[in-house]
C-alpha cells in the first residue's frame, strides 16, 4: 500500500513537472496552457506512452465538480462589481439565452445529420453551450491583449456565469434521454427555476455570512484563513445543492460577494486561491485527459470537426447576435465576443454525466466533446489577436501597458500621502481596520504606535495615539477618510502643508 501511494505521488508530480515546462510553449502559438496539460494527461493514458489505466468517470466527474468550484471561487473573488455593473444585462442574457441557443442549435444540426435522436442532440449541445473563462483569459493574458470598451467584463462574467445553465440543462436532458422522453416539462421549467433562484439567494447570503465570520473569528494562526475559506466553499456548494438550488451558481455569487467586501487578508488570500484554481485545473485537464481513449476519437473525427464548425460559425454568432439585440454593441464587438466562446474543461467534465446514467451514447458523447473542446480552443484560441486586430478592438500599446499593470502597483499609487494622528475622542478607537469600511481609494501604508512603524493588517485594532500612514488617489478622497477615522477635515490646512501633514 505504502509503495502504490509513492507510486501515485510520483507520477502526479512528474506529470504536473512536465506539464508546467511544456506549458512555456504555449505562449508562442497562443494556445491555452491548459491544452497542454490535456496532452500531456492523454500521453501519460492508457493508449499513449505512460499506460496508466485510468477509466473512473465518477471519479474523474468529483475531481471536475471540486475544481469547478475552485475556478469559479477564485474569478468571482477576482472580479470587481464596478466593471461588470454596466453589462451586467448583457452577462446575464449571454449566460442564459446564449447557451439555451446555443444547445438548441447544436442539438438540431447533430440530429439532422447523424444517427443522434433529437433529445441525444439537445443532450451533446447542452453540455458544449458553456464558455470556458479559463481558456479564455489564459489566451488574453499570455498574449498580452488589451480590449476596448466592456468586451472583457463582459466576457468576464458570461464565462463565470454561464456554467450554471449549461449544468441545469445537461442534468435536465440527461434525465430525459435514461427515461426516454418521459418527464414533465414543466418540472424542468420549476427546476431551473428553483435552481437558479435559490443558488443567487443563496450564494449572496452565504457571501454576507462569510465576510462576517472572517472578520470576527479572529483565528490564531494566519494560515487557518485559507483552511476556512475551502470550508466554505464546499459549504457553499454542497448546501445548496442539497436544498435544491445550483451549487455553481452559489459559489460564484458568495465569492463576488465576497471580493467586493472588506474582509482581513484579503489580498493573501485572494493570491491563495489563484494559485488553487490554476492547481485544480491542472489536475482536471490531467484527469480528463487520462479518461480520453484516442483510438475511440478518431472514428467521430468528421462529424465532430462538422460539429465544431456548426458551433463556431454559425450557433455561437447566432446565440451572442440574439442574446445582445437588446443592446446598443457595435457589430464588430459582438462578431469578437462570438469568436471567443472556447470551450475548455467544462464541457469535458458535464459530458461524464451521461457516462455515469449509464446512456447508450454516452462513451461516444465524451469522446465528441472532447474533440469539439479541443478544435474549438484550437481554431479559435490561436486566432484570437488576430481576430481582435483584424476588428480594431485592440487598445493603443501605451493605454494598455498601462490597463495591464497589477492592481497591487497600481493601488499604491496614490498622489496623496498624509500622516493623520487618532486622538482620544474618536470613536474608532478600539474597532479593527477592516471595521472602518475604509475608503477604496485610501488605504494604510505604515502604523506608527509607541515610536514603533507596524505594517497593518485587516485584523489591526486602532489605539488611542496611533499615526495612521495614509495614501490616496486624490485630495477628495481625504474627506471620507477624516469621516471614516471620525476627525474633522480642514481642506485649507491640508492645502498649506501639502506633503505630510500631521491632524491632531
Amino acid at each position: 500500500m505504502n509503495f502504490e501511494a509513492d507510486k501515485i505521488f510520483l507520477i502526479g508530480s512528474v506529470l504536473l513537472i512536465i506539464s508546467l515546462f511544456t506549458s512555456k510553449t504555449s505562449a508562442r502559438f497562443g494556445i491555452p496552457t491548459l491544452i497542454f496539460f490535456l496532452l500531456v494527461g492523454i500521453l501519460a493514458g492508457s493508449e499513449g506512452i505512460g499506460k496508466i489505466a485510468f477509466d473512473d468517470a465518477h471519479l474523474a466527474q468529483v475531481l471536475g465538480i471540486v475544481a469547478l468550484n475552485f475556478i469559479l471561487f477564485s474569478g468571482g473573488l477576482d472580479t470587481r462589481v464596478e466593471s461588470i455593473k454596466p453589462i451586467i444585462w448583457r452577462g446575464v442574457s449571454l449566460s442564459t439565452l446564449g447557451v439555451l441557443i446555443t444547445a438548441t442549435t447544436v442539438g438540431v444540426f447533430i440530429h439532422l445529420v447523424s444517427d443522434f435522436t433529437l433529445l441525444e442532440g439537445l443532450l451533446l449541445g447542452s453540455i458544449v453551450s458553456a464558455t470556458d473563462a479559463s481558456a479564455v483569459f489564459s489566451i488574453i493574458r499570455s498574449r498580452n491583449i488589451g480590449l476596448k470598451g466592456f468586451i472583457r467584463p463582459t466576457l468576464e462574467l458570461e464565462s463565470g456565469s454561464n456554467d450554471p445553465m449549461a449544468y441545469i440543462l445537461t442534468i435536465s436532458l440527461t434525465t430525459l434521454v435514461a427515461q426516454e422522453g418521459d418527464i414533465n416539462m414543466s418540472s424542468i421549467l420549476l427546476m431551473f427555476i428553483s435552481q437558479m433562484g435559490l443558488g443567487a439567494l443563496m450564494g449572496y447570503l452565504l457571501g454576507r455570512i462569510m465576510v462576517w465570520v472572517i472578520n470576527h473569528i479572529s483565528l490564531d494562526t494566519e494560515g487557518l484563513y485559507p483552511v476556512l475559506m475551502m470550508a466554505f466553499i464546499f459549504f457553499c456548494f454542497s448546501f445548496t445543492a442539497v436544498i435544491g438550488g445550483n451549487g455553481f451558481l452559489a459559489v460564484y455569487i458568495a465569492a463576488l460577494v465576497l471580493g467586493n467586501s472588506s474582509f482581513i487578508h484579503k489580498k493573501s488570500l485572494i493570491r491563495f486561491y489563484d494559485g488553487q484554481a490554476w492547481l485544480m485545473q491542472i489536475i482536471m485537464f490531467l484527469t480528463l485527459g487520462l479518461l480520453v481513449f484516442p483510438s475511440r476519437i478518431m472514428p467521430i473525427a468528421g462529424i465532430g470537426l462538422l460539429v465544431s464548425l456548426v458551433l463556431i460559425f454559425v450557433a455561437r454568432p447566432l446565440a451572442v447576435f440574439i442574446s445582445l439585440s437588446f443592446f446598443k454593441i457595435r457589430t464588430r464587438e459582438k462578431l469578437f465576443i462570438s469568436w471567443v466562446g472556447l470551450r475548455g474543461a467544462v464541457p469535458i467534465v458535464f459530458a461524464t454525466f451521461p457516462m455515469m446514467a449509464h446512456l447508450n451514447k454516452a462513451n461516444v458523447i465524451f469522446h465528441l466533446v472532447f474533440f469539439i473542446s479541443t478544435t474549438s480552443v484550437l481554431i479559435q484560441g490561436t486566432t484570437l489577436p488576430l481576430v481582435a486586430k483584424w476588428l480594431k478592438l485592440i487598445v493603443p500599446a501605451k493605454i494598455k501597458r498601462l490597463s495591464a499593470l497589477d492592481m497591487e502597483l497600481s493601488d499604491t499609487l496614490k498622489s496623496e500621502l498624509v500622516e493623520i494622528l487618532i486622538p482620544a475622542f474618536t470613536s474608532v478607537i478600539g474597532k479593527s481596520i477592516v471595521e472602518l469600511n475604509f475608503p477604496p481609494s485610501a488605504f494604510i501604508v505604515l502604523l506608527n504606535r509607541g515610536n514603533q512603524y507596524l505594517q497593518p493588517s485587516g485584523s489591526t485594532v486602532i489605539m488611542e495615539g496611533d499615526k495612521l500612514m495614509v495614501m490616496a488617489k486624490q485630495k477628495e478622497s481625504l474627506s471620507e477618510v477624516y469621516l471614516t477615522l471620525d476627525l474633522p477635515f480642514d481642506p485649507d490646512r491640508h492645502e498649506e502643508e501639502p506633503h505630510i501633514p500631521t491632524i491632531y
